[in-house]
């Protein structure tokens, strides 16, 4: 009998926020993104929270797993804004996500640089942020990554072709109802029209017990034990894979360290593999481990957040349609203008969180854009991020380039 594997898989992303940019700043001040320290959304002090709350302690634990249990995997994603901002404000957490891929037991799953939105809006651009990802894992981990997931688990068919031809092994997505039907998401599955790569699709119930209810005392299933939960795995024994995907930063910032969520994690792999047929796998080995059961064809478009699974949290109103086409009608432009500087300014400007944060949802998913949003309201999120966008027409209008 085959093994049955838990593939975790972690994303880890701080994007440049963008500080309260006036109208007034535009043609003066070309700094968009560096507060005062101490305010409200500084990019410097988010990361150091961060840092200490999760990223040290967690991956301290991770490696005292890898190292007392040898079958023990996972895999990761690491935009190159946060990778870029443990250079500058915290290197020694980057060190300890070197130290962990340098098991061979820790896979880094490719994706953009600036965890934007490119593939929907500019192709070119897309494969630009993705190649300038893969050289920076590269020269920073020395490896080179064969799965994909494009930004925010943002799916359909047409990138599931275009990541086989460009020779990955495995593809991410959500392992949403909608398009699953009676699919279960603990197997692998076959795009439509692609030769070889494979999808690896997110157990969202399994997922989100950890993500987001694991410290809500209000919760039915409060409090989550690690038997317990090893116990909802043991439901699906005829399958063979259970796949995790969840922030990073689920571990110590979502739910805090007072919850338990650091125990629990630490015990997991002891309590899953106690069963001679139990393992981990990295997404790449899961995929090439198992044949497809079946094709799985998605040709709209989803995503991993939000009730709707799609992309109405980043292009769900006018002012967030507004801004990303702006943002992209620059791209000729901005390009030909041969200011390495200015152009790294428009990339980091393409961030998802930049009109994530625009967002105007209520209810249930309004409280997890408040969550996230270093700002006010959503509509100072717009303005600061139209002010920086006309400021950036100012700065091609300058080198002579028409917008």
């Amino acid at each position: 009998m085959s093994k049955r594997a838990i593939v975790l898989y972690l994303h880890v992303h701080q994007p440049y926020r963008i500080r309260p940019y006036s109208i007034f700043d535009a043609g003066y001040s070309h700094n968009y993104f560096d507060m005062p320290t101490g305010a409200r959304g500084n990019n410097e002090d988010i990361l150091h929270k961060v840092a200490d709350k999760s990223y040290l302690p967690t991956n301290q634990r991770l490696l005292c797993m890898l190292e007392t249990h040898p079958e023990f995997k996972l895999s990761l994603s690491i935009t190159g804004t946060v990778i870029e901002q443990f250079e500058q404000y915290q290197p020694e957490v980057l060190e300890s996500f070197k130290a962990l891929v340098a098991t061979g037991r820790v896979e880094i799953v490719a994706e953009t640089y600036y965890h934007s939105l490119a593939f929907f809006f500019s192709r070119e651009e897309f494969e630009a942020q993705v190649t300038m990802h893969r050289e920076k894992v590269q020269s920073i981990f020395g490896v080179t990554p064969t799965a994909f997931r494009n930004t925010e688990l943002s799916y359909n068919n047409e990138l599931a072709q275009w990541a086989d031809q460009a020779g990955y092994k495995a593809i991410l997505a959500e392992g949403w109802d909608g398009i699953m039907g009676w699919r279960s998401p603990n197997f692998v599955y076959q795009p439509p029209a692609a030769e070889s790569i494979r999808i690896l699709t997110k157990n969202y119930k399994l997922s989100d017990d950890i993500a987001f209810r694991f410290g809500n005392r209000q919760w039915s299933d409060y409090p989550l034990t690690t038997e317990k939960f090893i116990g909802w795995l043991g439901q699906s024994w005829d399958q063979p894979l259970i796949n995790l995907f969840m922030d990073y930063e689920t571990f110590g910032e979502h739910q805090w360290g007072e919850t338990g969520i650091f125990d629990f994690l630490e015990s997991l792999p002891g309590a899953w593999m106690a069963q001679a047929d139990h393992t981990f796998m990295t997404v790449t080995e899961a995929a090439e481990s198992f044949e497809p059961a079946d094709v799985l064809d998605c040709p709209q478009t989803i995503t991993w957040a939000d009730n709707e699974r799609d992309l109405s949290a980043w292009l769900g109103n006018d002012m967030q349609q507004q801004a990303i086409r702006f943002i992209y009608d620059m791209e000729k432009a901005v390009l030909a203008c041969g200011d390495m500087t200015l152009i790294a300014d428009w990339r980091k400007l393409q961030t998802s969180d930049h009109v994530y944060y625009m967002c105007t949802k209520w209810f249930s998913d309004g409280d997890v854009h408040a969550y996230f949003s270093p700002y006010q309201s959503p509509y100072d999120g717009y303005m600061y991020f139209m002010n920086a966008m006309r400021d950036m027409q100012y700065r091609l209008m300058q080198l002579g380039h028409e917008v």
